[in-house]
């Protein structure tokens, strides 16, 4: 796709007890050019309202859940909030949806069993919905997963993936679907603290097979996947540096063949906090 759109991925924008701080720093993102307002749907059983309310407040940026769960909500509530969306704000709502993660599922005790076939009844369900396909991505890791993104929906955002997994996908994808990956970084120029800020993030998700089998198969082995992540892990997943360095390693993700990059600014844990600073020097290099 003849695009090149940079976009953000942060908790803060999902944040209940800071609505009006979250719509403030949406605001900024908009005016500063970012493309895209991503962030977690979480696991209940509806598309959270902050959604809405984002696309209510701005004026031009799209806005995306990275993911709803299809083990969580429905496909006619799904189906139902993304035609409200499209119908007052044509273009700027994209349904993100994903099969989310076996512990994560499992613990609400839902049965997390043959998760493509249940993506697939899912998009059937939309299908008859008449949600179109070119108003939904799906998270999509493995083979399988990315076919099914290009023959069913717009396009893929993958999560937690180094760039060979971004040539994957667009060879996947092929040229004509949105390729949109995730990626986390750290503007720290000192080694060891971005990497013990690093190290808070990729813990979590090094714990979740889905993420750690799809690592394995670009030739990570156990010793990198333990305590957080290998140095050489980290630095593969995390651009981190000056910002001319890290915007180097976002540049990376579009010469492997993404259209639109969705930087997540990690700030040592603090979900309570927007990274204005650094998305601002951000934004005046790669926008």
């Amino acid at each position: 796709m003849a695009q090149r759109l940079v976009s953000v991925w942060q908790p803060f924008l999902n944040s209940g007890e800071n609505s009006a701080a979250a719509l403030d720093a949406a605001l900024e993102l908009e005016e500063l050019g970012y493309a895209r307002l991503w962030f977690s749907a979480g696991f209940g059983e509806n598309v959270p309202r902050r959604f809405r309310d984002l696309l209510d407040g701005t004026k031009r940026i799209g806005v995306a859940p990275g993911i709803v769960s299809i083990w969580h909500s429905s496909p006619a509530e799904v189906a139902a909030f993304t035609a409200d969306a499209e119908r007052d704000h044509p273009g700027r709502f994209l349904l993100g949806l994903g099969a989310s993660h076996a512990p994560l599922v499992e613990e609400k005790g839902i049965d997390y069993r043959k998760p493509y076939s249940k993506m697939v009844s899912y998009l059937d369900a939309l299908d008859d919905a008449g949600l179109p396909r070119s108003q939904r991505v799906l998270a999509a890791l493995g083979p399988r997963m990315l076919e099914l993104s290009r023959d069913r929906s717009a396009g893929a955002h993958p999560y937690f993936t180094p760039v060979e997994h971004t040539a994957e996908a667009r060879a996947a994808l092929g040229a004509d679907r949105l390729l949109a990956p995730e990626v986390a970084v750290v503007v720290d120029p000192d080694a060891g603290s971005a990497r013990a800020t690093a190290r808070q993030y990729t813990a979590g998700y090094l714990a979740l097979p889905n993420y750690t089998n799809n690592l394995r198969r670009f030739g990570w082995t156990d010793d990198d996947l333990a305590g957080g992540g290998s140095d050489r892990l980290v630095d593969a997943l995390i651009p981190w540096g000056t910002p001319e360095q890290v915007a180097a390693g976002v540049e990376k993700h579009f010469e492997a063949g993404a259209d639109e990059v969705a930087i997540q600014v990690l700030n040592g844990g603090n979900a309570g906090a927007f990274p204005a600073d650094a998305f601002r020097t951000l934004a005046a290099i790669l926008i």
